[in-house]
């Protein structure tokens, strides 16, 4: 197999909320080891340890607190109801329930699966998926999940099996998009697998819908789950992964700004803002705090760094006059704007 990047004992962790400086810095670390696989054509982490990773209620992914995170969850949720409607739907992997909750308010039949769930919901069975859960579905929702499992064909095969077909719709982040946008801050270490477009295209024979979402960020797919075929078969060879030489030339840059001598900060305390830390730092560059509007994460340090998280308030008047103010996803830079206001040069690091 074919290695496409190498990083060393980056954190395992990037949405888990620390509680003090010190158990963000005793954070875990791991190798990723991006490799092709020459038969399926799938990019993953060969250097993966799923017994670095234990998921708690500390785990705060939750972006719904931003209106242009809502909106995307609304486009998503558009999709599912253009072909499981008055379908009984099974999310796989619901996390906290916010798409869950979302679906039921739309009107549809929908239970969740998720060992992570912290509410009270009654549709909600807080185990792994697997038949011993007893979850049947007409249609099945897994929305970034697939990236996050070491096998991610033989799940998808237990969930065809345990619900003897129906349809699927998977959600996940689009590798052709972190390559072509050189988003080094986008390698993470929960991310064992990285998907592209054709890559369904190989694991599915009937795809009913497909397509980006998220500013070209994520890729969903609707799917029949009984055309699920071992893409190793598949006649044609699978297109060749390849990192641009370049690839990594946005770490300098912004580690150059941030050298200037003027308060600088991150926007974005999650996967994308520990990652970009974890580089400036290693290239002797700290930035004073991190912001985010996420109640949950506000007071927590980010893994491996300790990197403090602030309400853009105070973080902003700690900062003082025209900080710098790196933004992790451009998608929410005009948000951004509206809440930080004029002051701070913002700079899209998916941008640099």
């Amino acid at each position: 197999m074919s290695e496409l990047v190498r990083l060393e004992a980056i954190p395992v962790y990037q949405n888990k909320a620390f509680g003090s400086i010190a158990d963000a810095l005793a954070c875990p670390r791991g190798d990723l080891v991006l490799v092709q696989d020459p038969g399926s054509g799938f990019v993953r982490n060969q250097a993966y340890e799923p017994s670095l990773l234990a998921y708690d209620d500390t785990y705060q992914n939750e972006q719904g607190n931003s209106g242009v995170f809502r909106a995307h969850v609304a486009t998503a949720l558009a999709v599912v109801g253009r072909h499981f409607d008055r379908k009984r739907i099974v999310e796989i992997g619901c996390g906290k329930g916010q798409f869950l909750a979302a679906m039921l308010a739309a009107g549809h039949d929908a239970y969740g699966v998720d060992p992570a769930y912290e509410g009270e919901s009654d549709r909600v069975i807080r185990s792994e998926f697997g038949p011993a859960t007893g979850v049947r579905g007409e249609a099945i929702v897994m929305r970034h999940v697939l990236e996050h499992v070491p096998a991610p064909a033989e799940l998808l095969r237990a969930v065809r099996d345990a619900n003897e077909g129906g349809l699927i719709y998977i959600e996940v982040p689009c590798f052709d998009w972190i390559l072509r946008r050189h988003a080094w801050f986008d390698l993470f270490y929960e991310h064992v697998n990285y998907f592209r477009a054709d890559d369904f295209e190989r694991l599915f024979g009937t795809i009913l819908e497909a397509g980006h979402l998220f500013g070209g960020q994520y890729i969903y797919v609707v799917a029949a789950l009984d055309s699920l075929r071992d893409p190793a078969t598949v006649p044609a060879p699978p297109r060749e992964a390849k990192l641009p030489p370049d690839f990594f030339a946005g770490v300098a840059a912004c580690a150059a700004i941030a050298r200037d001598g003027r308060p600088c900060a991150i926007w974005g305390a999650a996967a994308k803002g520990v990652m970009f830390t974890h580089h400036l730092i290693a290239r002797g560059v700290r930035p004073a705090c991190a912001i985010d509007i996420n109640p949950a994460k506000q007071g927590t340090y980010l893994a491996g760094s300790g990197l403090g998280v602030l309400p853009p308030g105070d973080a902003l008047r700690r900062l003082g006059a025209q900080p710098r103010i790196f933004v992790m996803n451009s998608n929410y830079l005009e948000e951004i704007r509206a809440t930080g206001g004029a002051d701070p040069d913002y700079i899209a690091v998916d941008t640099t």
